[in-house]
């Protein structure tokens, strides 16, 4: 008797949690977002994105790698806000996962990601590696990205569709324009472009990358990476790499728009 109450309690209790998470995702579009954004005004005319969504990899007890004093979530977080600044410029809206050195999880970046409707996701890290001289830039897509089902999905990923059977076009042209920036404007090692089920860029709905922005086990990269000068070129070459693929997209929809319409005439 004393196991069947149990089991009635413990299936009211999940039940009351998905409710109280369907009204609050309900209620959420209604509210500014957790987190701080840019206060830029969105560009007028349809965009391929409203909002770049920047997530500084690891923070508070996640220090991610560490060599030399240098920790790998400084550098994350340092870097996203140059990225903000910059973007913020050039009229392009922003939200960050984290605003100073405190821990996100992995599911919550990416149900935040998944909150900030007509998006684009950027997640910034920093590699490592057993041999000292591995070097160079990488920028990742993710193989198999899960697909929106329901408003429920952007807090609970497993409600979300299973994972499409082929990489999206978007997220891999999304990754090159940034990871060509990214070696143009550092003349760094081109490691290329990547796909990979990390978890972050797996589980958002929209197009989104995760870029390595050199290695901090390298003393030639650690050097650059503690320069000021060196992390507004990585900013720089960010930014660059979302304008780039901004303007791109665009052409292509005005160009299909215009030969929908010549086709209709």
């Amino acid at each position: 008797m004393k196991q069947a109450l149990r089991n009635v309690v413990a299936v009211a209790g999940l039940l009351l949690m998905i409710v109280s998470l369907v009204w609050i995702s309900l209620h959420q579009e209604k509210r500014p977002a957790v987190y701080k954004g840019s206060r830029a005004t969105q560009p007028q005319g349809r965009k391929p994105f409203a909002v770049v969504v920047l997530d500084p990899g690891h923070g508070g007890q996640d220090s991610g790698a560490m060599c030399g004093g240098v920790v790998e979530k400084d550098l994350t977080l340092d870097v996203a806000r140059r990225v903000d600044r910059l973007l913020d410029a050039r009229g392009i809206a922003t939200l960050m996962t984290r605003l100073g050195d405190s821990y996100v999880s992995l599911a919550d970046r990416a149900a935040f990601g998944n909150r900030a409707n007509d998006s684009i996701f950027i997640s910034i890290h920093f590699n490592e590696d057993n041999k000292p001289v591995a070097s160079g830039v990488e920028t990742y897509y993710a193989a198999h990205q899960v697909g929106y089902s329901s408003t429920l999905a952007s807090w609970l990923p497993f409600f979300s569709r299973p994972p499409s059977n082929s990489p999206r076009p978007e997220s891999q042209s999304l990754a090159s324009f940034i990871q060509e920036a990214l070696v143009a404007r550092t003349r760094s090692i081109d490691r290329g472009t990547q796909a990979k089920q990390f978890f972050v860029i797996a589980n958002v709905t929209s197009p989104a990358v995760l870029i390595e922005g050199g290695f901090i086990t390298n003393k030639d990269e650690l050097s650059k990476l503690a320069s000021e000068d060196y992390r507004d070129q990585l900013a720089a070459a960010i930014t660059d790499g979302i304008v780039r693929y901004r303007d791109v997209i665009s052409q292509r929809e005005s160009g299909s728009a215009d030969t929908a319409q010549k086709s209709a005439e």
